[in-house]
């Protein structure tokens, strides 16, 4: 397996991804990783990379995303816009005929897990929106201790109110904001999707995920929600059993052969 090859998706010094490709001639299951990090700049890809490499290990196409973050020129719209572009370019980049794009799995992990969400349900979006008529589609996503009510969240100013300051408004103030932006309102997505969250999470709370499993049941989809002992940050450890946990359920769901192609001409 070779080291991971970084391609730029944009002009901005953030907007880039690394992936990894297996020995083999492939194709091969793609896994974008988005990390998380309340969308603030403080945080960056190094969060994702443990993830991103543990997968490659087992097989995967490992795309580990960095997209611009607030307080470096993200925020709404552009870190929306950037994971989009990043998804859409997959296509496009030096041997993707190794990649099968028919069986992409998302995986976030806090404001990462909302971006792989969001990223699932944005076919929903209507013309013109940001990440709107995408291009690649995921086949699944597992939304790990996700940021998945963005207005409830935005409420309760979770992360110290990281969601007012990722959209710049209150859900009062730009209702269109939140809702072009909030995964429980961009439901069904079609999509497999696995929720897993910390019991003793105080950084996002379990109510988060509980909530989008409900909202996405009762729209149709297929949802697995599993609450397992730990913090906001043991999910993330690629030594530990929630993400082993992961691992198996990707594994499973890549070979299963219930997914049909996802990419949109």
């Amino acid at each position: 397996m070779s080291a991971p090859a970084v391609h730029r998706y944009g002009p901005h010094p953030d907007q880039f991804l690394e992936l990894t490709v297996p020995d083999g001639i492939g194709p091969h299951p793609v896994a974008v990783v988005l990390h998380g990090g309340f969308w603030r700049a403080a945080y960056g890809v190094e969060l994702a990379r443990p993830l991103a490499a543990d997968l490659a290990a087992a097989g995967w196409a490992a795309v580990a995303v960095e997209y611009r973050r607030v307080g470096a020129g993200g925020g709404w719209p552009a870190t929306l816009d950037d994971v989009a572009a990043a998804l859409d370019a997959l296509p496009e980049l030096p041997g993707a005929e190794r990649l099968d794009l028919g069986a992409v799995t998302v995986i976030g992990h806090s404001a990462g897990g909302h971006l792989a969400a969001w990223a699932a349900g944005r076919h929903r979006l209507p013309a013109g929106a940001p990440g709107g008529g995408p291009r690649v589609r995921p086949a699944a996503a597992v939304l790990q201790a996700g940021v998945l009510d963005l207005e409830r969240a935005a409420g309760q100013r979770m992360g110290d109110g990281a969601v007012t300051d990722f959209f710049g408004a209150t859900p009062a103030e730009a209702p269109d904001r939140y809702a072009a932006a909030d995964p429980v309102r961009l439901l069904p997505t079609g999509a497999r999707v696995l929720l897993v969250h910390g019991a003793g999470d105080s950084t996002v709370v379990p109510e988060q995920s509980e909530r989008y499993a409900t909202a996405a049941t009762a729209a149709g989809d297929r949802v697995e929600l599993r609450v397992v002992p730990g913090d906001h940050m043991v999910l993330v450890d690629p030594a530990g059993e929630p993400w082993r946990l992961v691992r198996r359920w990707v594994t499973a769901g890549a070979t299963d052969g219930r997914d049909g192609p996802t990419l949109v001409p």
